[in-house]
Protein backbone atom coordinates (compact mmCIF):
# COMPACT_ATOMS: atom_id res chain seq x y z
CA UNK A 1 0.00 0.00 0.00
CA UNK A 2 2.51 2.64 0.90
CA UNK A 3 4.66 1.94 -1.81
CA UNK A 4 1.59 2.47 -4.86
CA UNK A 5 1.37 5.49 -2.43
CA UNK A 6 3.41 7.63 -5.15
CA UNK A 7 1.01 6.57 -7.86
CA UNK A 8 -1.86 8.53 -5.62
CA UNK A 9 0.31 11.92 -6.11
CA UNK A 10 2.43 11.23 -2.39
CA UNK A 11 5.82 12.16 -1.22
CA UNK A 12 5.52 9.22 0.82
CA UNK A 13 2.94 6.73 2.59
CA UNK A 14 2.86 5.82 6.15
CA UNK A 15 0.12 3.22 7.92
CA UNK A 16 -0.32 3.66 11.41
CA UNK A 17 1.10 0.65 13.77
CA UNK A 18 -1.51 -1.68 15.35
CA UNK A 19 -2.64 -4.79 17.07
CA UNK A 20 -1.86 -6.80 13.65
CA UNK A 21 1.18 -4.99 12.67
CA UNK A 22 2.77 -5.69 16.44
CA UNK A 23 1.22 -9.36 16.13
CA UNK A 24 3.27 -9.77 13.25
CA UNK A 25 6.47 -8.70 14.21
CA UNK A 26 6.61 -10.73 17.47
CA UNK A 27 6.41 -13.72 15.57
CA UNK A 28 9.47 -12.75 13.30
CA UNK A 29 12.60 -14.35 13.90
CA UNK A 30 14.61 -11.71 15.26
CA UNK A 31 11.94 -10.27 17.89
CA UNK A 32 11.44 -14.16 18.54
CA UNK A 33 15.07 -14.15 19.58
CA UNK A 34 15.44 -11.14 21.50
CA UNK A 35 11.76 -10.22 22.73
CA UNK A 36 13.35 -7.43 24.90
CA UNK A 37 13.68 -5.29 21.47
CA UNK A 38 9.95 -5.56 20.90
CA UNK A 39 8.98 -4.43 24.11
CA UNK A 40 11.89 -2.04 24.11
CA UNK A 41 10.86 -0.33 20.70
CA UNK A 42 7.09 -0.58 21.31
CA UNK A 43 6.65 2.44 23.19
CA UNK A 44 8.39 4.46 20.00
CA UNK A 45 6.37 2.96 17.88
CA UNK A 46 3.22 4.05 19.71
CA UNK A 47 4.62 7.40 19.73
CA UNK A 48 4.50 7.93 16.13
CA UNK A 49 0.97 7.13 15.71
CA UNK A 50 -1.15 10.37 14.40
CA UNK A 51 -2.84 11.09 17.23
CA UNK A 52 -6.87 9.81 17.71
CA UNK A 53 -7.76 14.06 17.22
CA UNK A 54 -5.66 14.75 13.94
CA UNK A 55 -6.90 16.53 11.11
CA UNK A 56 -6.63 16.06 6.83
CA UNK A 57 -6.67 17.52 4.08
CA UNK A 58 -8.99 14.57 2.24
CA UNK A 59 -10.40 11.42 3.59
CA UNK A 60 -11.23 8.45 1.39
CA UNK A 61 -13.06 5.75 2.50
CA UNK A 62 -12.47 2.74 0.09
CA UNK A 63 -14.88 -0.65 0.84
CA UNK A 64 -12.82 -3.56 -0.94
CA UNK A 65 -15.33 -5.73 -0.32
CA UNK A 66 -17.36 -4.14 -3.56
CA UNK A 67 -14.53 -4.75 -5.99
CA UNK A 68 -14.61 -7.06 -8.68
CA UNK A 69 -11.49 -7.98 -9.81
CA UNK A 70 -9.57 -5.07 -11.05
CA UNK A 71 -6.79 -5.43 -14.65
CA UNK A 72 -4.96 -3.09 -15.81
CA UNK A 73 -5.82 -2.33 -19.77
CA UNK A 74 -2.71 0.35 -20.38
CA UNK A 75 0.51 1.38 -19.65
CA UNK A 76 0.53 2.90 -16.19
CA UNK A 77 -1.36 1.03 -12.70
CA UNK A 78 -3.52 3.91 -12.48
CA UNK A 79 -5.14 2.56 -16.49
CA UNK A 80 -7.03 0.20 -14.82
CA UNK A 81 -10.92 -1.45 -14.78
CA UNK A 82 -12.87 -3.96 -13.41
CA UNK A 83 -12.74 -7.46 -15.06
CA UNK A 84 -16.07 -6.90 -16.62
CA UNK A 85 -15.45 -3.04 -17.52
CA UNK A 86 -15.35 -1.59 -20.66
CA UNK A 87 -12.12 -0.11 -21.69
CA UNK A 88 -12.52 4.15 -21.43
CA UNK A 89 -12.82 6.29 -24.47
CA UNK A 90 -9.28 8.41 -24.20
CA UNK A 91 -11.95 11.36 -24.78
CA UNK A 92 -14.33 10.51 -21.97
CA UNK A 93 -10.73 10.72 -19.62
CA UNK A 94 -9.56 14.22 -18.43
CA UNK A 95 -7.85 16.65 -20.92
CA UNK A 96 -4.15 15.55 -19.63
CA UNK A 97 -4.95 11.97 -19.65
CA UNK A 98 -6.34 11.81 -23.22
CA UNK A 99 -2.79 11.58 -24.76
CA UNK A 100 -1.34 9.03 -22.49
CA UNK A 101 -4.75 6.68 -22.85
CA UNK A 102 -4.60 6.98 -26.63
CA UNK A 103 -0.63 5.74 -27.10
CA UNK A 104 -1.32 3.31 -24.34
CA UNK A 105 -4.31 1.22 -25.96
CA UNK A 106 -2.29 1.73 -29.13
CA UNK A 107 0.51 -0.40 -27.48
CA UNK A 108 -1.17 -2.75 -25.52
CA UNK A 109 -3.56 -3.23 -28.69
CA UNK A 110 -6.80 -2.74 -27.03
CA UNK A 111 -9.94 -1.08 -27.91
CA UNK A 112 -12.27 1.41 -26.24
CA UNK A 113 -15.83 -0.40 -25.11
CA UNK A 114 -14.00 -3.87 -24.98
CA UNK A 115 -12.93 -5.62 -22.24
CA UNK A 116 -9.86 -7.19 -21.18
CA UNK A 117 -11.37 -10.83 -20.40
CA UNK A 118 -10.45 -12.84 -23.20
CA UNK A 119 -7.18 -10.71 -23.84
CA UNK A 120 -4.32 -13.26 -24.92
CA UNK A 121 -1.42 -13.68 -22.53
CA UNK A 122 1.82 -15.58 -23.49
CA UNK A 123 3.50 -15.47 -19.72
CA UNK A 124 2.28 -15.42 -16.33
CA UNK A 125 4.56 -14.17 -13.48
CA UNK A 126 2.97 -14.70 -9.57
CA UNK A 127 5.69 -12.80 -8.03
CA UNK A 128 6.91 -9.21 -7.01
CA UNK A 129 7.24 -8.32 -3.15
CA UNK A 130 3.84 -6.71 -3.32
CA UNK A 131 2.06 -9.53 -4.13
CA UNK A 132 3.69 -13.19 -3.43
CA UNK A 133 3.12 -12.85 0.60
CA UNK A 134 2.43 -16.27 1.70
CA UNK A 135 -1.67 -15.56 1.83
CA UNK A 136 -1.10 -14.74 -1.89
CA UNK A 137 0.59 -17.78 -2.98
CA UNK A 138 -1.83 -20.36 -0.98
CA UNK A 139 -4.95 -18.46 -2.12
CA UNK A 140 -3.01 -19.22 -5.58
CA UNK A 141 -2.27 -22.64 -4.82
CA UNK A 142 -6.08 -23.33 -4.49
CA UNK A 143 -6.87 -22.13 -7.93
CA UNK A 144 -4.12 -24.29 -9.82
CA UNK A 145 -4.43 -27.40 -7.78
CA UNK A 146 -5.25 -30.14 -10.25
CA UNK A 147 -5.33 -28.37 -13.14
CA UNK A 148 -2.83 -27.63 -15.66
CA UNK A 149 -0.95 -24.23 -16.91
CA UNK A 150 -2.01 -23.69 -20.86
CA UNK A 151 0.13 -25.29 -23.41
CA UNK A 152 1.36 -21.91 -24.98
CA UNK A 153 1.80 -20.20 -21.57
CA UNK A 154 5.12 -19.61 -19.25
CA UNK A 155 4.40 -19.58 -15.92
CA UNK A 156 6.72 -19.06 -12.62
CA UNK A 157 6.67 -17.45 -9.26
CA UNK A 158 8.54 -16.09 -7.59
CA UNK A 159 8.02 -15.87 -3.56
CA UNK A 160 8.48 -12.26 -2.06
CA UNK A 161 11.41 -13.12 0.26
CA UNK A 162 13.04 -15.92 1.32
CA UNK A 163 10.97 -16.33 4.64
CA UNK A 164 7.77 -16.49 2.10
CA UNK A 165 9.64 -19.10 -0.23
CA UNK A 166 10.76 -21.06 2.98
CA UNK A 167 7.07 -21.56 4.57
CA UNK A 168 5.29 -21.79 1.30
CA UNK A 169 7.86 -25.26 0.73
CA UNK A 170 7.06 -26.53 3.85
CA UNK A 171 3.48 -26.27 3.56
CA UNK A 172 3.72 -28.04 0.09
CA UNK A 173 2.84 -24.98 -2.03
CA UNK A 174 6.24 -25.42 -3.99
CA UNK A 175 4.88 -28.98 -5.72
CA UNK A 176 1.35 -27.61 -6.03
CA UNK A 177 2.42 -25.17 -8.51
CA UNK A 178 4.49 -27.72 -10.09
CA UNK A 179 2.44 -30.55 -10.68
CA UNK A 180 0.60 -27.85 -12.73
CA UNK A 181 3.43 -26.84 -14.61
CA UNK A 182 4.83 -22.95 -13.11
CA UNK A 183 8.38 -23.19 -12.60
CA UNK A 184 9.48 -22.39 -8.74
CA UNK A 185 11.96 -19.84 -8.21
CA UNK A 186 13.74 -18.71 -5.51
CA UNK A 187 12.73 -15.23 -4.02
CA UNK A 188 14.19 -12.18 -5.48
CA UNK A 189 12.98 -9.05 -8.01
CA UNK A 190 12.56 -11.29 -11.05
CA UNK A 191 9.86 -10.09 -13.61
CA UNK A 192 8.82 -7.24 -12.07
CA UNK A 193 11.63 -4.94 -13.30
CA UNK A 194 13.16 -7.73 -15.93
CA UNK A 195 16.13 -8.42 -13.80
CA UNK A 196 18.59 -10.71 -15.21
CA UNK A 197 17.13 -13.49 -17.89
CA UNK A 198 13.28 -13.52 -16.51
CA UNK A 199 12.65 -10.81 -19.12
CA UNK A 200 9.27 -10.66 -21.73
CA UNK A 201 10.29 -11.08 -25.29
CA UNK A 202 9.32 -9.14 -28.38
CA UNK A 203 5.55 -8.72 -27.91
CA UNK A 204 4.88 -10.85 -25.66
CA UNK A 205 1.74 -10.42 -23.52
CA UNK A 206 2.16 -10.71 -19.22
CA UNK A 207 -0.48 -11.45 -16.67
CA UNK A 208 1.77 -10.35 -13.81
CA UNK A 209 1.40 -10.11 -10.24
CA UNK A 210 3.78 -7.53 -9.72
CA UNK A 211 2.59 -3.63 -9.64
CA UNK A 212 3.72 -1.59 -11.97
CA UNK A 213 3.21 -1.78 -15.84
CA UNK A 214 5.43 0.80 -17.59
CA UNK A 215 6.75 0.35 -21.27
CA UNK A 216 9.63 -1.49 -21.02
CA UNK A 217 9.24 -2.50 -17.28
CA UNK A 218 9.59 -6.17 -17.83
CA UNK A 219 12.56 -6.50 -20.45
CA UNK A 220 11.11 -5.51 -23.94
CA UNK A 221 9.91 -2.10 -25.15
CA UNK A 222 7.39 -3.86 -26.90
CA UNK A 223 6.17 -6.02 -23.83
CA UNK A 224 2.32 -6.20 -23.14
CA UNK A 225 1.91 -6.05 -19.37
CA UNK A 226 -1.35 -6.95 -17.00
CA UNK A 227 -1.55 -6.56 -13.92
CA UNK A 228 -3.55 -8.14 -11.55
CA UNK A 229 -4.05 -9.61 -8.44
CA UNK A 230 -2.15 -13.12 -7.82
CA UNK A 231 -5.61 -15.30 -7.99
CA UNK A 232 -6.29 -13.50 -11.15
CA UNK A 233 -2.54 -14.67 -12.63
CA UNK A 234 -3.46 -18.33 -11.49
CA UNK A 235 -6.51 -18.05 -13.78
CA UNK A 236 -5.02 -16.61 -16.63
CA UNK A 237 -1.48 -19.23 -16.40
CA UNK A 238 -4.26 -21.89 -16.55
CA UNK A 239 -7.04 -20.78 -19.44
CA UNK A 240 -3.98 -18.74 -21.68
CA UNK A 241 -6.23 -15.33 -21.19
CA UNK A 242 -7.28 -13.10 -19.09
CA UNK A 243 -9.83 -14.38 -17.08
CA UNK A 244 -12.70 -13.84 -13.77
CA UNK A 245 -11.03 -16.13 -11.63
CA UNK A 246 -14.66 -16.23 -9.73
CA UNK A 247 -15.38 -18.37 -12.91
CA UNK A 248 -12.87 -21.28 -11.90
CA UNK A 249 -13.85 -20.91 -8.47
CA UNK A 250 -17.31 -21.54 -8.97
CA UNK A 251 -16.43 -24.48 -11.12
CA UNK A 252 -13.93 -25.96 -8.54
CA UNK A 253 -16.76 -26.02 -6.17
CA UNK A 254 -18.85 -27.64 -8.09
Amino acid sequence: FCNMSIEGGARAGYVNPDETTYEWLEGTDYFQEHPEKFEELKPYWESIRSDDDAEYDDVVEIDASELDPVVTWGTTPGQGIGIDDPIPEPESLADDKVDTARRAQEHMRVEPGETMEGYDIDVAFLGSCTNARLPDLRRAARIVKGREVADDVRAFVVPGSQRVQRAAEEEGLKDIFEEAGFEWRNAGCSMCLGMNEDQLEGDEACASSSNRNFVGRQGSKDGRTVLMNPRMVAAAAITGEVSDVRDLEEVALA
